[in-house]
């Protein structure tokens, strides 16, 4: 599914799977004169989900009155049908989940607080209560909707995130998965940063499976969160070296300022509609007129080799045949 701008108004629809979904909701629209500009539809799990993006520009009744309508067809199918308009504030607000860890908190943090962020952050929710004290020193509402052992009510976290109504949600370091359930209400409004070069060392421990595996390279990859365990669209990523016998923990100390830094700046380019998203794969949409480090520092393209180059032997093995028959 592609990236549409933000003028569009997205309905979501999310319940089980059933014949006659599609063509109940397209109709309403239709009748309403709503012009479809964008559809995508999945099933995982058994949760259906489908994704329009619309223009009712022109449409023949109200924003209340479609809310209401699509509501009651809702209830009539027995799914869950949300609709958001283009919004008209200014400031794009973020909501952030978060467990235990703080560097990717305090980082969002201290971008808002210097005017660096461009967005508000309007809640933050967790599975543990941790991190409340950070929230709190920036004024900010914490809800801890986790048990005993974190385990997070999905419930209360969807009343939450439907009450906040965020244009973001971000992942800083949030240790649990999220189900289709959530996911599919969020199509590429998820964004979560992972330990490792995606697509290696998904899942926990990723700096203990890079460890393991003995990589020289291991880096960080901020992503689109999406029902496969951190296979989403890729985003931004960081790399550093791996030092002779390291630790986990001292992959943490090198990788955690770098987690910060790539999901920041994956942040930065939803917030801009710098980024879209086009058949799992995300593009700038215009590079030339971005500074934003997606990768590797440039500066280490100009250390890396550029000869031999495939072919290149060839053809000079060519021109010595050539000359050595000439000398013939």
């Amino acid at each position: 599914m592609s990236s549409v701008t933000s003028d569009m108004t997205e309905i979501t629809v999310v319940g089980e799977d059933d014949t006659g979904l599609i063509a109940n909701v397209t109709s309403l629209l239709f009748e309403r004169g709503i012009n479809i500009e964008d559809l995508d539809q999945a099933v995982r799990e058994g949760v259906f989900r489908m994704t329009m993006h619309v223009d009712t520009s022109e449409m023949v009744c109200t924003e209340s009155k479609l809310r209401e309508d699509l509501q009651e067809l809702g209830e009539e199918l027995d799914v869950d049908i949300k609709v958001r308009f283009p919004k008209d504030r200014e400031t794009q607000s973020i909501a952030v989940l978060v467990t235990k860890e703080s560097h990717c908190l305090e980082a969002i943090f201290e971008a808002w607080a210097s005017g660096e962020l461009g967005a508000d952050i309007d809640v933050v929710i967790g599975n543990h209560s941790d991190l409340q004290p950070l929230a709190e020193k920036y004024e900010v509402p914490f809800h801890d909707i986790g048990d005993e052992k974190g385990t997070p009510d999905e419930a209360e976290l969807l009343e939450l995130l439907e009450e906040y109504d965020s244009d973001l949600i971000v992942l800083a370091r949030y240790m649990r998965i999220l189900s289709p359930d959530v996911v599919f209400r969020y199509e590429n409004q998820i964004i979560n940063v992972h330990p490792s070069l995606l697509p290696a060392f998904p899942g926990a421990s990723a700096y203990m499976q890079a460890i393991e595996e003995g990589v020289r390279i291991a880096g960080v990859t901020a992503h689109y969160v999406t029902t496969d365990l951190d296979q989403g669209p890729i985003i931004t990523q960081r790399a550093f070296n791996v030092p002779d016998d390291a630790t986990e923990e001292e992959l943490q100390r090198i990788g955690q300022p770098l987690e910060a830094e790539a999901l920041l700046e994956a942040i930065e380019l939803h917030l801009d509609q710098e980024v879209s998203v086009h058949r799992g794969r995300t593009k700038l949409r215009n590079p030339e007129e971005t500074d934003a480090q997606l990768g590797a520092p440039e500066q280490l393209d100009e250390l890396n080799p550029d000869r031999p180059v495939d072919g290149l032997g060839e053809f000079l093995a060519d021109q010595d045949d050539t000359q050595v028959e000439a000398d013939d």
